[in-house]
């Protein structure tokens, strides 16, 4: 298995260019091509409806400077790109998520910021962008610029969600030197790991098991500790496995690696 397409969004934001380049990289490692992807809409708000000065001349000012904008995002895709030669880039005047919810079917792996870290205009909220691409999502944390996931840290209950999420990692577990299986007791007893960790042996994956208690703090912080005890620069987890209704108003593994992870992690829902 490997990923034969990765798609990263751009924005006009410091961290664009960096998760760019990240996401380059892993383009050369996987032999994929790289989809650069913006979108902007333009906010008409403010402009006189009718034949005035202001409807004449407003809203076309208005339309280019959003065009401006994704031609700018374009170039800095294409610095950050270096030159490489299987790239190819995609915008359109769009709300940033609705327009790479249509583009998604081309990528096996799409590579997000934080959604707090760029553009207001144009970046994406990962945890929306999670929950209606139907593909992996990497998120980048700011000031990361490479990711060897040389080891791994997999996030583990038996649901739906993080046996997808097992799945879609496999091209990187399957290059990754350990990939560490963490189940969690949350005070509801740690998940049963064994079915996972033989699903990996059996992909010629590297693949041991521990198991935590999370004692009074929160999962999330749990599976970040592991992740830096074993020296693993990617976290694998499924994607709001309660609810995300729930994790907004009650807190939850999702919502706060989302936050906080100073690691890339890679989600599916």
């Amino acid at each position: 298995m490997t990923y034969a397409s990765i798609m990263v969004a751009v924005d006009l934001g410091d961290q664009a260019r960096p998760r760019t380049g990240l996401a380059a990289d892993l383009a050369d490692t996987f032999h994929a091509r790289l989809i650069g992807l913006a979108a902007q809409m333009p906010d008409y708000g403010g402009c006189p409806v009718g034949p005035t000065p202001g409807g004449t001349y407003g809203i076309p000012a208005i339309r280019d400077a959003v065009l401006n904008d994704l031609s700018r995002a374009r170039t800095a895709f294409e610095d950050a790109a270096r030159g490489r030669s299987r790239i190819e880039w995609r915008s359109s005047l769009d709300f940033p998520l609705a327009f790479l919810t249509s583009q998604a079917a081309a990528a096996d792996l799409v590579v997000l910021g934080r959604g707090d870290d760029g553009d207001p205009c144009m970046a994406v909220d990962p945890g929306d962008a999670v929950m209606r691409l139907g593909r992996p999502v990497l998120i980048v944390p700011p000031r990361v610029d490479h990711l060897e996931a040389r080891r791994v840290a997999i996030g583990w209950k038996d649901t739906r969600e993080a046996r997808r999420a097992v799945r879609d990692a496999l091209p990187f577990l399957k290059r990754a030197s350990q990939a560490v299986i963490v189940s969690i007791d949350d005070g509801r007893g740690a998940a049963d790991t064994r079915d996972v960790v033989g699903f990996l042996q059996a992909h010629d994956v590297d693949a041991t098991s521990v198991a935590r208690d999370a004692l009074g703090a929160a999962a999330s912080e749990a599976l970040i500790d592991v992740a830096a005890e074993y020296g693993a620069d990617l976290i694998v987890t499924g994607a709001y496995g309660h609810g995300r209704l729930r994790e907004w108003a009650f807190g939850g593994v999702t919502r706060d690696l989302l936050a906080g992870a100073p690691v890339c992690c890679l989600m599916s829902h």
